[in-house]
């Protein structure tokens, strides 16, 4: 098993047992204060009692759902923890509060458990999600390592010696003279359509145009090749 493998299989159980965790922490607080809904007033009315807890604990559920959301776009949403921290206070509360005075302290840490956890665990698969969303929009697309070949016509036994034309006398050139794009290094096909795909994920993320030092370290390609690509994109 790799590592991306193992990681996988480490995030897929934390997310099952997570959900299990929220599920069955939600369903023991609801329970409880459908409970003390049956003991204060709703007693003649079971379906009354048993919406009742929704009231409470669904503002957790919109809440961190409106706060991933928040998280998505990069920003805070103060009303979004406003819900979260209301439903949740609220909860924990009236099911401590719904075991009476007149009962031992474990009592009420057994009433505090579930609403707690039910928090803690949505939170935490909330974080998940929102790492798995966030890590694939971020992840680099793979790269095409097919590199072009170029076929070198190879002089046969036999064959008349090619004709060589004498070089022309060197022309003074200025230090500050730019190399003609003739020079240029020829740069494959499919090096020039993932140098493309980096540049245009570049732009969606940073707003500008990729520069030629992170093409450069990007591809692992010398500095005049990265040139060469630069030239290409623009």
């Amino acid at each position: 098993m790799t590592k991306n493998q193992a990681e996988r299989a480490a995030i897929l159980t934390a997310g099952i047992v997570i959900i299990a965790l929220t599920v069955a922490a939600f369903w023991l607080s609801y329970a409880h204060l459908a409970d003390v809904a049956r003991q204060h007033g709703l007693a003649k009315s079971p379906e009354r009692a048993w919406a009742w807890p929704g009231t409470i604990d669904l503002f957790i559920l919109a809440g961190e759902v409106l706060m991933f959301r928040a998280a998505l776009r990069g920003a805070w949403d103060g009303w979004a923890f406003a819900l979260t921290a209301a439903g949740s206070l609220g909860s924990i509360a009236l099911n401590v509060a719904g075991v009476g005075t007149d009962t031992l302290s474990l009592d009420h840490v057994v009433a505090a458990v579930p609403p707690t956890a039910a928090l803690l665990a949505f939170g935490a698969l909330m974080r998940q999600v929102h790492g798995l969303v966030t890590g694939t929009a971020d992840a680099p697309e793979p790269v095409d390592e097919s590199v072009a070949v170029v076929a070198i016509e190879r002089p046969q036994p036999g064959d008349p010696a090619p004709e060589i034309a004498p070089a022309p006398a060197p022309a003074e050139v200025p230090s500050t003279a730019v190399p003609s794009p003739s020079a240029a290094p020829a740069v494959p096909p499919a090096l020039v359509t993932h140098a493309r795909k980096l540049a245009d994920a570049h732009r969606d993320k940073t707003g500008e145009p990729i520069g030629t030092d992170v093409l450069r370290v990007r591809l692992g390609v010398p500095a005049s090749m990265a040139d060469a690509i630069a030239a290409q994109l623009a």
